[in-house]
């Protein structure tokens, strides 16, 4: 599913099964405005990141040493509630297959309150992550958006207050992490079509028949007392079959890539660049503790997860960048076959011997 693939009309089935304006409404208000900016904060933070972003743009080729994007990035400094409307956007554009194929078994998917409940559990996780991104580089944007990077304000407002942070290092520091996402996907054409190929398949393998659902579910349950990897993965992880675990390993090790070379490269031009950036990277990692409640259910919904990959996939860039140089590295993007698997984001050694011995 390359981009021309995608339904960027967002077309009427999905609407079928998922009501995307109750997921607006329930997300808006779960997020709530955050910190309320004034006129000059609002003008500050859209010209520091316009000013972020273009100094991203050079020096995140000189960390990379890639070719980057022609067009030179933008920043788009968003409300909570503008971030979650993009991101229901492009959910409603990229589980538009899946809602091709329920359409084909299920001509009347169900009533109106089922489609505002999916829509309300959609919008509840939205507006919980809308309170803690501060930057995106959204894939499934439309074309027309293309170089447009992310930014919601009131949470970099937030996060800059709590930890005293200097205004312009942050952005900077940022921006050189959602910038590099773009240098990533414009240096490897062939990436945009994996990553969207990969879920379209997990999307492809979704159990629609009632009763194989709750066969999985039973399995699930019966795995969760056992106890096992669920707990270190979370209750979506149980809920697989031993098919769509495969496909997971497959996805979390991509995914572990584009993270963990962002880090990378963001705290390789913070060093050289933002002044006390030692501060700055402590304040940033305080931010993602979580306990208790919310730590729990940052591990049920996948969250934990995704921000194990800034770690895991950064000792990875850094141990073959350390042995092989940054020319070696970037045979990562030449091709699908030479993207690491798990074991080899584990173990970068034996990525080297694969992919670029000697």
């Amino acid at each position: 599913m390359d981009k021309a693939a995608v339904d960027w009309s967002m077309g009427a089935r999905n609407t079928k099964l998922i009501d995307w304006g109750t997921a607006s409404r329930v997300g808006r208000r779960m997020a709530g405005g955050g910190p309320p900016l004034t006129a000059l904060d609002r003008t500050r933070l859209d010209q520091e990141f316009a000013d972020a972003v273009s100094e991203a743009d050079a020096l995140a080729a000189s960390v990379t040493q890639l070719p980057g994007a022609k067009a030179p990035s933008r920043a788009w400094v968003m409300s909570r509630g503008q971030w979650i409307d993009a991101n229901v956007g492009s959910m409603e554009r990229v589980l538009e297959p899946l809602a091709a194929r329920i359409l084909k078994l299920h001509p009347r998917p169900g009533n109106d309150w089922r489609t505002r409940a999916l829509g309300g559990q959609v919008g509840f996780l939205f507006g919980y992550v809308s309170r803690k991104v501060l930057g995106q580089y959204d894939l499934f944007q439309p074309p027309d958006d293309e170089g447009l990077l992310y930014f919601v304000g009131p949470n970099v407002l937030a996060t800059e207050r709590r930890f005293r942070f200097d205004r312009g290092g942050f952005r900077l520091w940022l921006a050189l992490h959602e910038v590099t996402h773009r240098v990533q996907f414009a240096s490897a054409p062939w990436l945009r079509t994996h990553v969207t190929g990969m879920i379209d398949e997990y999307l492809a393998t979704v159990e629609l028949e009632p009763q194989r659902v709750m066969d999985n579910l039973r399995r699930a349950v019966s795995e969760m007392l056992e106890g096992g990897e669920w707990r270190s993965m979370g209750i979506i992880f149980a809920l697989m079959t031993p098919e769509q675990r495969v496909m997971f390993d497959k996805m979390q090790a991509t995914m572990s890539l584009l993270e963990g070379h962002a880090s990378f490269v963001m705290n390789a031009g913070g060093r050289e660049r933002i002044r006390d950036f030692d501060r700055m990277k402590r304040g940033l990692e305080e931010r993602r503790k979580t306990r208790g409640l919310e730590k729990s259910f940052q591990r049920a919904i996948g969250f934990e997860s995704k921000l194990r990959q800034y770690g895991t996939g950064e000792r990875f860039v850094s141990e073959v960048v350390e042995k092989a140089g940054m020319e070696a590295f970037n045979a990562v993007w030449k091709e699908p076959a030479n993207l690491p698997t798990l074991a080899e984001i584990a173990d970068p050694g034996i990525w080297l011997a694969r992919v670029a011995p000697g």
